[in-house]
């Protein structure tokens, strides 16, 4: 049987809720749904990118309930990294440039590599975001 979920949800643990808040929806324009909490902030706090794909910002407390006890990874290591596909250069360009306004750390600007034009960032909690032009590479599958 073949598993299709109705939505992906990436969690990722965050120090500062307001922080997060106003990187990713004042900073680069994600939309944060939900009902403000007493700290003004939508709880859960999440990011739509897609109508299939939403990205959970979890404090580390309440991340490492979901760990039940494993190890979180240090600040300054990624386990993983989000990949967006975007459909030009220029909006690669733009979301870097976004980014970095907002005060995330530019892992690599974008330029072109021998599969495709791409960039990364690192948001205030160190995750990794790898910024892509949408073409055969990111959005082909067998």
């Amino acid at each position: 049987m073949q598993v299709e979920p109705t939505i992906v949800t990436i969690a990722l643990p965050i120090a500062d809720r307001r922080r997060s808040y106003e990187f990713y929806r004042s900073g680069l324009g994600f939309t944060t749904p939900g009902e403000p909490d007493r700290d003004g902030v939508p709880e859960p706090l999440r990011l739509t990118l897609g109508d299939r794909v939403r990205v959970m910002l979890i404090p580390k407390v309440g991340f490492g309930w979901v760990l039940s006890g494993r190890k979180q990874a240090t600040a300054g290591r990624s386990e993983c990294a989000v990949s967006l596909s975007l459909p030009t250069r220029a909006d690669v360009d733009d979301l870097l440039a976004r980014a970095e306004r907002t005060g995330a750390e530019i892992v690599r600007p974008s330029g072109e590599q021998d599969w495709g034009y791409d960039g990364a960032f690192a948001d205030p909690d160190g995750h990794v975001w790898h910024v892509a032009e949408a073409g055969e590479f990111m959005t082909s599958w067998p």
